[in-house]
């Protein structure tokens, strides 16, 4: 794996549109859901990822880029894939409850969300303990025409959590399925679960044939400076590579709304301690990506940073790693017009392994990216996003 600032030398901006990227159809959401996320991701070097995302909703599709900072020698050029997570949750809720305040007649002028989210990693890497896991969200409202009738605001809020798709995936317990291509042949996946469909990750190739939409994408992110530290950051250079670890993450997203209809959402990481981003995201996920295309690259992006963490760890050769991952999920109850809870399904990935290291290897690290990865411990986890009133 090259250690070498790709992202920095490139001149494409960090996230932009790309129309009809596939020119082949997304598999069909199954019974129930209302469409299917596709995130394709490649590593470019050891932390930065590069993914393009496309829903069977939409014609358009999205390039977005990730990166890690100094807690995992990155470069920090992009935001790390906490943040793509927590920002495509916090515009879920946003959606949900500003179209089920328009339902209700309440005024949301100054509405404001923030989310923050938790996580924990606990073990030894090279003993095969090391766990990722997912705490309670933390859902805080400030909406100035709800004041003084908290149990309005608090009918609003519960109404918009479960309505949200995210409500499915942080409420109810389900693990991602794997297949598994290890030099370029289908091979056992090992001990995590399997599925049928393999699906072989996009070449390098049609990666570098990508070419922005027409539009002015560099509007769609923008670096701040570093999250203010608190006392909880215990991070430093490296620290998130040490072999053996014990600590918990914090990160947080804070959703307004523009007057162009734009959600802004800023992103701050609390521990370890990083650089805050600016995103921009589109309901219709036409002049920015939606929610659920954050939520998805998210997921791809942190599964595809404890690949090539554990490789590091572990001194074992990684050439090349890439995933094509499919997640489904339902309409939005109130944004759908549907009446229901949210849903969604718990991610199905093909992981591609390029690397001279034998068969075993390959299996153990899917175990491990599996194992160690965030934001599948979200998945699997049963919580409850907690609301609380500013």
């Amino acid at each position: 794996m090259t250690t070498a600032n790709l992202l920095g030398t490139s001149p494409l901006p960090r996230f932009f549109a790309v129309d009809d990227v596939a020119g082949e159809p997304l598999p069909a959401p199954g019974a129930g859901w209302g469409h299917t996320v596709r995130a394709t991701v490649r590593s470019l070097s050891m932390m930065q990822k590069e993914a393009v995302v496309s829903s069977s909703a939409s014609s358009r599709s999205w390039r977005l880029v990730s990166d890690e900072g100094d807690y995992l020698d990155g470069y920090d050029e992009a935001p790390p894939p906490l943040a793509f997570l927590s920002t495509g949750m916090v515009a879920s809720y946003m959606d949900e409850l500003l179209a089920l305040a328009a339902m209700r007649g309440i005024d949301t002028k100054g509405i404001r969300l923030t989310l923050d989210n938790y996580y924990t990693m606990q073990g030894s890497a090279l003993r095969g303990t090391m766990v990722a896991g997912a705490d309670h969200p933390v859902l805080t409202a400030e909406c100035p025409a709800l004041a003084g009738n908290r149990s309005e605001a608090m009918s609003l809020l519960l109404g918009a959590t479960g309505a949200s798709p995210m409500h499915g995936l942080v409420s109810t317990s389900r693990s991602g399925s794997f297949a598994l291509i290890h030099n370029g042949e289908r091979i056992a996946q090992g001990e995590v679960g399997g599925q049928d469909d393999a699906v072989e990750p996009d070449s390098d190739a049609r990666f570098e044939q990508l070419c922005p939409a027409p539009g002015a994408w560099e509007a769609l992110l923008e670096r701040g400076g570093p999250t203010p530290r608190t006392g909880e950051a215990d991070s430093g250079p490296g620290s998130s590579l040490a072999e053996t670890q014990d600590r918990r993450l914090h990160v947080r997203a804070v959703c307004t709304l523009r007057g162009d209809g734009l959600k802004e959402i800023q992103q701050s990481m609390f521990n370890p301690q990083g650089t805050m981003f600016r995103f921009l995201s589109d309901p219709d996920g036409q002049r920015a990506p939606g929610a659920s295309a954050y939520v998805a690259a998210g997921i791809g992006f942190c599964f595809m940073t404890q690949l090539g963490r554990y490789a590091k760890i572990t001194r074992r050769d990684l050439e090349r790693y890439a995933i094509v991952q499919d997640i489904d999920f339902s309409q939005g109850g109130a944004t759908g017009d549907t009446g229901h809870a949210g849903d969604a399904s718990a991610p199905r990935t093909t992981v591609s392994i390029a690397s001279s290291e034998d068969a075993d290897f390959a299996r153990q690290l899917l175990k491990m990216g599996e194992q160690t990865c965030f934001l599948h411990a979200l998945c699997r986890t049963a919580l409850k996003t907690r609301i609380r009133l500013a």
